[in-house]
């Protein structure tokens, strides 16, 4: 089948406040709302998609997040989502990966004269162009009939997520602040993998100190509970100190700790530990890292993979679908294991998540799909937020003993991803 060439015709855009129950504390400060964007792409021949995405400026650059108030810098990344829309409206792709290559270089122009910020992270930007990225995905769907997730993924990328997992393994988020009342909760509902966040605010050794004492903290509540989804029963944890740690030797000397408590051997791997600039090996320490905020093109991926780390965290909701595809590809290539981590992100974007998730291979100590979600645990308002979703009474929307069980329904549905949203169709009065 011959492949079109798609013309965008018009574009438009709109976006919702969503405040969350507690401050989310990560990457040394606190989230309290999130901002929820609605990306809309017509072609010429009169088709129009909406994309989602989740803006989460601290996440994108925790320096600038610091520089405006919480609303300024969201108010930054969609001015941002508004302007690259500009350069999409009456522009023509192939295919949604050849359009955001295109589009990159002018993007990150904009986004340094928007912010002031010359020295911006990608992340800031490849984070307002998820909405633009998964509506370009969707009306390209249309344009070419293409009805499922797999098979719209152009070649060579198709092959790269080729598994079909009938269950994905829960990643439950440990903030800062959560009461570990409410860890214990978790543990009893039946998740068994526990992604403690470390990087506390303070001065290096307060941060590693503070960070050693939560995880006695965790593990002294969790110690003694056990799941049927591990081999061993006992529960896992993996830890984020999203870039936090200056040092190796701060590294060892959680892991030491982690030890001495007899929680090491229950650490399934430990995410983005070090400043984005550090360039040691990391071969030599004894748990998985993966990398995340440092991954964001396949040179930096082939970069981390060269120092030792030996897992990849995929953030199609976060960095695009496109970027995710290269770098799922490029973790196939050297047969590195692959996850999906959240941006606390709403109900459907989680499910553009799990369509990736639950078809990757395995992942190593769990022989299953590995996945991050945190959205419930985080909005005040999920269950309206729920209800958003085309399929939000699906068997496979609902988290049962810590696991997504994912049946043929899931991938006939693909999570639903292409079927229309009701209310975020209705977010803009403009209709074309």
């Amino acid at each position: 089948m011959s492949i079109k060439k798609i013309q965008i015709l018009r574009t438009d855009s709109n976006f919702e406040r969503e405040k969350l129950v507690r401050p989310f504390g990560f990457k040394g400060n606190y989230l309290t709302e999130l901002w929820q964007i609605v990306s809309k792409l017509e072609s010429d021949s009169g088709i129009n998609k909406i994309g989602l995405a989740t803006q989460s400026v601290l996440y994108g650059d925790a320096k600038l997040f610091t520089t405006y108030s919480e609303a300024g810098g969201n108010a930054l990344m969609y001015a941002l989502v508004s302007e690259v829309l500009k350069l999409v409206g009456k522009s023509t792709f192939t295919n949604p990966v050849e359009l955001l290559d295109n589009l990159l270089p002018e993007t990150i122009n904009s986004a340094k004269r928007i912010t002031g910020k010359p020295d911006l992270h990608v992340n800031f930007i490849y984070n307002a162009l998820v909405s633009i990225d998964n509506a370009a995905w969707m009306l390209y769907a249309a344009e070419n009939n293409y009805s499922d997730f797999h098979s719209m993924l152009p070649e060579p990328y198709g092959y790269t997520l080729s598994h079909r997992n009938n269950k994905i393994g829960v990643i439950y988020q440990v903030s800062y602040d959560m009461p570990v009342a409410e860890i214990q909760r978790a543990a009893q509902q039946g998740y068994f993998i526990f992604k403690i966040k470390t990087g506390y605010p303070g001065s290096p050794n307060e941060m590693l100190e503070r960070d050693k004492d939560r995880l006695t903290q965790i593990h002294c509540a969790l110690k003694d509970m056990r799941t049927h989804q591990t081999s061993n029963g006992r529960l896992l944890y993996t830890m984020d100190a999203n870039g936090r740690y200056k040092t190796k030797e701060s590294i060892l000397s959680y892991l030491e700790h982690a030890k001495k408590i007899e929680a090491f051997d229950q650490i399934l791997l430990y995410e983005e530990p070090f400043e984005e600039d550090y360039d040691e090996d990391v071969s030599d320490i004894e748990v998985r890292i993966a990398g995340d905020e440092s991954i964001h093109d396949e040179a930096s991926a082939l970069k981390r993979l060269q120092q030792g780390y030996s897992a990849l965290v995929l953030k199609s909701i976060a960095k695009t679908l496109s970027l995710s595809l290269k770098l799922a590809q490029l973790a196939h290539k050297h047969n590195v294991p692959c996850l999906c981590a959240d941006l606390t992100v709403n109900p459907i974007l989680i499910d553009w998540n799990k369509n990736m998730a639950s078809r990757l291979a395995p992942f190593p100590g769990i022989e299953m799909g590995l996945m991050e979600i945190n959205g419930d645990m985080n909005y005040s308002n999920w269950q309206t937020m729920m209800n958003y979703h085309p399929c939000a009474n699906a068997s496979w929307t609902k988290v049962k003993n810590g696991i997504f069980e994912l049946d043929e329904s899931f991938y006939l549905d693909n999570g639903g991803i292409f079927k229309q949203s009701s209310h975020y169709q209705g977010m803009f009065t403009t209709k074309f």
